[in-house]
Protein backbone atom coordinates (compact mmCIF):
# COMPACT_ATOMS: atom_id res chain seq x y z
CA UNK A 1 0.00 0.00 0.00
CA UNK A 2 2.39 2.48 1.11
CA UNK A 3 4.24 1.95 -2.25
CA UNK A 4 1.45 3.78 -4.11
CA UNK A 5 2.25 7.04 -4.98
CA UNK A 6 1.08 9.54 -2.43
CA UNK A 7 -1.69 12.76 -3.52
CA UNK A 8 -2.37 15.46 -1.62
CA UNK A 9 -5.78 17.04 -1.19
CA UNK A 10 -7.01 20.34 -0.57
CA UNK A 11 -9.98 21.61 0.57
CA UNK A 12 -10.46 18.61 1.74
CA UNK A 13 -13.79 18.49 3.64
CA UNK A 14 -15.73 19.83 0.82
CA UNK A 15 -17.71 18.17 -1.37
CA UNK A 16 -15.15 17.82 -4.66
CA UNK A 17 -12.41 17.00 -1.70
CA UNK A 18 -14.04 13.99 -0.24
CA UNK A 19 -15.25 12.49 -3.22
CA UNK A 20 -11.24 12.79 -4.44
CA UNK A 21 -10.29 11.29 -1.08
CA UNK A 22 -13.02 8.29 -1.94
CA UNK A 23 -11.97 8.13 -5.51
CA UNK A 24 -8.15 7.91 -5.05
CA UNK A 25 -8.66 5.57 -1.45
CA UNK A 26 -10.98 3.12 -3.95
CA UNK A 27 -8.74 2.57 -6.86
CA UNK A 28 -6.23 0.78 -5.58
CA UNK A 29 -3.91 3.25 -8.22
CA UNK A 30 -2.41 5.88 -5.66
CA UNK A 31 -3.74 6.28 -1.96
CA UNK A 32 -3.89 9.92 0.07
CA UNK A 33 -1.13 11.44 2.15
CA UNK A 34 -2.13 14.46 3.10
CA UNK A 35 -5.30 16.51 3.50
CA UNK A 36 -4.89 20.39 3.65
CA UNK A 37 -7.49 22.47 5.12
CA UNK A 38 -7.77 25.98 5.85
CA UNK A 39 -6.26 27.68 9.28
CA UNK A 40 -8.86 27.73 11.70
CA UNK A 41 -11.06 24.76 9.95
CA UNK A 42 -12.63 22.16 12.89
CA UNK A 43 -11.28 19.30 10.36
CA UNK A 44 -7.32 20.40 10.82
CA UNK A 45 -5.85 17.93 13.77
CA UNK A 46 -8.49 15.35 13.03
CA UNK A 47 -8.03 12.00 11.62
CA UNK A 48 -9.40 12.54 8.11
CA UNK A 49 -11.05 9.65 7.90
CA UNK A 50 -12.75 9.88 11.14
CA UNK A 51 -13.66 13.87 10.43
CA UNK A 52 -15.48 12.18 7.06
CA UNK A 53 -17.52 9.79 9.40
CA UNK A 54 -15.83 6.64 8.82
CA UNK A 55 -12.00 4.48 10.09
CA UNK A 56 -9.64 6.08 10.57
CA UNK A 57 -6.94 6.48 7.47
CA UNK A 58 -3.84 7.36 9.42
CA UNK A 59 -3.64 10.50 7.96
CA UNK A 60 -4.27 13.97 9.81
CA UNK A 61 -5.57 17.07 8.28
CA UNK A 62 -3.24 19.98 8.39
CA UNK A 63 -3.55 23.56 7.36
CA UNK A 64 0.21 23.53 6.28
CA UNK A 65 0.33 22.49 2.57
CA UNK A 66 4.48 22.28 2.52
CA UNK A 67 4.43 19.64 5.56
CA UNK A 68 1.22 17.67 3.69
CA UNK A 69 3.36 17.92 0.45
CA UNK A 70 6.45 15.81 2.62
CA UNK A 71 7.55 12.95 0.35
CA UNK A 72 4.16 13.71 -1.62
CA UNK A 73 3.71 12.53 -5.45
CA UNK A 74 1.03 15.03 -6.80
CA UNK A 75 -1.56 17.50 -4.84
CA UNK A 76 -4.88 17.60 -6.51
CA UNK A 77 -6.32 21.15 -6.19
CA UNK A 78 -10.15 22.43 -6.48
CA UNK A 79 -10.01 25.62 -4.14
CA UNK A 80 -10.43 28.98 -5.03
CA UNK A 81 -7.69 31.05 -7.52
CA UNK A 82 -6.11 32.70 -3.97
CA UNK A 83 -5.40 29.52 -2.46
CA UNK A 84 -4.06 27.98 -5.62
CA UNK A 85 -1.18 30.21 -6.13
CA UNK A 86 0.25 29.48 -2.73
CA UNK A 87 -0.61 25.61 -3.41
CA UNK A 88 1.92 26.12 -6.53
CA UNK A 89 4.06 27.47 -5.04
CA UNK A 90 4.43 24.63 -2.57
CA UNK A 91 4.29 21.88 -5.33
CA UNK A 92 6.88 23.82 -7.29
CA UNK A 93 9.32 23.53 -3.88
CA UNK A 94 8.23 20.08 -3.48
CA UNK A 95 8.29 18.48 -7.16
CA UNK A 96 4.79 17.65 -6.60
CA UNK A 97 2.77 17.22 -9.65
CA UNK A 98 -0.14 19.84 -9.45
CA UNK A 99 -3.45 19.46 -11.01
CA UNK A 100 -6.09 22.12 -10.93
CA UNK A 101 -9.46 22.24 -11.68
CA UNK A 102 -9.79 25.55 -9.80
CA UNK A 103 -11.07 28.66 -12.57
CA UNK A 104 -11.74 31.98 -12.33
CA UNK A 105 -7.85 33.19 -12.61
CA UNK A 106 -6.84 36.11 -13.91
CA UNK A 107 -4.08 36.42 -16.82
CA UNK A 108 -1.61 37.38 -13.64
CA UNK A 109 -2.72 34.14 -11.53
CA UNK A 110 -2.07 32.74 -15.17
CA UNK A 111 1.56 33.97 -15.57
CA UNK A 112 1.81 32.96 -12.07
CA UNK A 113 1.33 29.14 -12.48
CA UNK A 114 2.80 29.88 -15.64
CA UNK A 115 6.31 30.49 -13.50
CA UNK A 116 5.18 27.68 -11.36
CA UNK A 117 4.94 25.14 -13.85
CA UNK A 118 8.93 25.77 -14.49
CA UNK A 119 9.59 23.76 -11.40
CA UNK A 120 7.26 20.82 -11.79
CA UNK A 121 4.22 19.10 -13.61
CA UNK A 122 1.24 21.58 -13.44
CA UNK A 123 -2.58 19.82 -15.05
CA UNK A 124 -5.11 22.63 -15.54
CA UNK A 125 -8.30 22.56 -16.90
CA UNK A 126 -11.50 23.89 -16.51
CA UNK A 127 -13.25 20.20 -16.69
CA UNK A 128 -11.38 17.39 -15.85
CA UNK A 129 -13.59 14.65 -16.65
CA UNK A 130 -11.96 12.81 -19.76
CA UNK A 131 -15.27 12.67 -22.08
CA UNK A 132 -15.65 16.85 -21.90
CA UNK A 133 -12.07 16.81 -22.60
CA UNK A 134 -12.42 14.03 -25.92
CA UNK A 135 -15.72 16.04 -26.77
CA UNK A 136 -13.25 19.47 -27.18
CA UNK A 137 -11.04 17.46 -29.67
CA UNK A 138 -14.11 16.16 -31.41
CA UNK A 139 -15.98 19.35 -31.67
CA UNK A 140 -12.65 21.70 -32.74
CA UNK A 141 -11.73 18.79 -35.85
CA UNK A 142 -15.31 19.03 -36.76
CA UNK A 143 -15.38 22.53 -36.72
CA UNK A 144 -12.34 22.71 -38.56
CA UNK A 145 -13.68 20.24 -41.21
CA UNK A 146 -16.90 21.98 -42.06
CA UNK A 147 -17.39 25.60 -42.92
CA UNK A 148 -19.25 28.16 -42.02
CA UNK A 149 -22.56 26.88 -43.80
CA UNK A 150 -22.96 25.06 -40.62
CA UNK A 151 -24.07 27.26 -37.98
CA UNK A 152 -22.59 26.28 -34.60
CA UNK A 153 -25.13 26.35 -31.38
CA UNK A 154 -23.65 24.84 -27.76
CA UNK A 155 -26.24 24.22 -25.65
CA UNK A 156 -26.15 22.80 -22.15
CA UNK A 157 -27.95 22.17 -19.13
CA UNK A 158 -27.47 22.19 -15.51
CA UNK A 159 -28.85 21.94 -12.33
CA UNK A 160 -31.60 24.78 -10.83
CA UNK A 161 -28.58 25.81 -8.37
CA UNK A 162 -26.16 26.90 -10.93
CA UNK A 163 -25.28 30.86 -10.87
CA UNK A 164 -23.82 31.81 -14.28
CA UNK A 165 -24.87 30.94 -17.96
CA UNK A 166 -23.34 29.88 -20.05
CA UNK A 167 -21.29 26.73 -18.24
CA UNK A 168 -17.77 27.08 -18.32
CA UNK A 169 -17.48 23.86 -20.35
CA UNK A 170 -19.69 25.57 -22.78
CA UNK A 171 -17.43 28.15 -23.10
CA UNK A 172 -14.91 25.97 -23.71
CA UNK A 173 -16.74 23.89 -26.03
CA UNK A 174 -17.83 27.50 -27.76
CA UNK A 175 -13.65 28.30 -28.23
CA UNK A 176 -12.92 25.02 -29.15
CA UNK A 177 -15.17 25.37 -32.33
CA UNK A 178 -13.83 28.77 -32.73
CA UNK A 179 -10.00 27.22 -32.88
CA UNK A 180 -11.42 24.90 -35.28
CA UNK A 181 -12.74 27.66 -37.71
CA UNK A 182 -9.58 29.98 -37.02
CA UNK A 183 -11.59 32.54 -35.16
CA UNK A 184 -11.68 34.19 -32.20
CA UNK A 185 -14.60 33.44 -30.37
CA UNK A 186 -15.57 37.31 -29.00
CA UNK A 187 -15.70 37.68 -32.85
CA UNK A 188 -18.46 35.49 -33.51
CA UNK A 189 -19.90 34.64 -30.05
CA UNK A 190 -23.84 35.26 -30.08
CA UNK A 191 -25.02 37.30 -27.40
CA UNK A 192 -27.95 35.77 -25.01
CA UNK A 193 -31.62 35.90 -27.79
CA UNK A 194 -34.60 37.36 -26.30
CA UNK A 195 -37.60 38.61 -28.54
CA UNK A 196 -37.15 40.19 -32.22
CA UNK A 197 -33.32 39.59 -32.52
CA UNK A 198 -33.05 39.20 -36.58
CA UNK A 199 -31.46 36.65 -38.62
CA UNK A 200 -28.60 34.01 -37.23
CA UNK A 201 -25.41 36.14 -38.66
CA UNK A 202 -23.11 33.14 -40.79
CA UNK A 203 -20.36 31.85 -38.75
CA UNK A 204 -21.61 32.71 -35.27
CA UNK A 205 -21.39 30.69 -32.38
CA UNK A 206 -24.87 30.61 -30.56
CA UNK A 207 -25.30 29.12 -26.71
CA UNK A 208 -28.40 27.90 -25.20
CA UNK A 209 -28.87 27.69 -21.25
CA UNK A 210 -31.06 25.25 -19.47
CA UNK A 211 -31.56 25.22 -15.37
CA UNK A 212 -33.70 22.69 -13.82
CA UNK A 213 -33.56 20.07 -11.02
CA UNK A 214 -30.45 18.25 -10.44
CA UNK A 215 -29.36 17.79 -13.93
CA UNK A 216 -24.98 17.04 -13.32
CA UNK A 217 -24.27 18.60 -16.75
CA UNK A 218 -24.83 17.75 -20.17
CA UNK A 219 -23.73 19.53 -22.94
CA UNK A 220 -24.29 19.45 -26.97
CA UNK A 221 -22.33 21.26 -29.55
CA UNK A 222 -25.03 21.82 -33.26
CA UNK A 223 -23.45 21.28 -36.36
CA UNK A 224 -26.64 22.53 -38.25
CA UNK A 225 -26.60 22.65 -41.74
CA UNK A 226 -29.10 22.47 -44.89
CA UNK A 227 -30.77 19.51 -44.54
CA UNK A 228 -28.72 18.06 -41.93
CA UNK A 229 -27.48 18.17 -38.27
CA UNK A 230 -24.26 17.17 -36.56
CA UNK A 231 -24.83 16.72 -32.80
CA UNK A 232 -22.46 15.95 -30.36
CA UNK A 233 -22.92 15.57 -26.74
CA UNK A 234 -21.94 14.15 -23.29
CA UNK A 235 -23.60 13.88 -20.48
CA UNK A 236 -22.65 13.43 -16.89
CA UNK A 237 -24.84 11.33 -14.55
CA UNK A 238 -22.14 11.39 -11.62
CA UNK A 239 -19.93 14.36 -10.71
CA UNK A 240 -17.32 11.64 -9.65
CA UNK A 241 -16.12 11.92 -12.87
CA UNK A 242 -14.11 15.12 -12.19
CA UNK A 243 -12.38 12.88 -9.57
CA UNK A 244 -11.44 9.81 -11.40
CA UNK A 245 -10.52 12.34 -14.09
CA UNK A 246 -8.19 14.39 -11.64
CA UNK A 247 -6.64 10.86 -10.65
CA UNK A 248 -5.97 10.31 -14.28
CA UNK A 249 -3.98 13.69 -14.79
CA UNK A 250 -2.14 13.58 -11.40
CA UNK A 251 -0.99 9.80 -12.26
CA UNK A 252 -0.22 10.88 -15.50
CA UNK A 253 1.95 13.67 -14.74
CA UNK A 254 4.34 11.71 -12.40
CA UNK A 255 7.80 11.34 -13.96
CA UNK A 256 7.01 13.98 -16.77
CA UNK A 257 8.77 17.29 -17.47
CA UNK A 258 8.57 20.60 -15.98
CA UNK A 259 5.76 22.11 -17.91
CA UNK A 260 2.12 23.70 -18.29
CA UNK A 261 -0.01 20.96 -19.39
CA UNK A 262 -4.01 20.36 -19.54
CA UNK A 263 -6.27 17.20 -19.87
CA UNK A 264 -5.71 17.56 -23.62
CA UNK A 265 -2.13 16.59 -23.09
CA UNK A 266 -3.18 13.32 -20.93
CA UNK A 267 -5.74 11.92 -23.23
CA UNK A 268 -2.88 12.64 -26.11
CA UNK A 269 -5.38 14.53 -27.99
Amino acid sequence: MTDLPGIVITGASGRMGQMLIRTITQSGRARVSGAVERAGHDWVGRDLGAAMGGAALGVTVTDDAGAALDGAAAIVDFTAPAATLAFARAAAAAGAVHVIGTTGFSDADIAALDQAAQHTVIVRAGNMSLGVNLLLGLTRKVAAALDADFDIEVVEAHHRHKVDAPSGTALMLGEAAAHGRGVALSDVRDAPRDGITGARARGHIGFSAIRGGDIVGEHDVIFAGEGERLILRHVATDRGIFARGALRAALWGIGRAPGAYDMTDVLGL
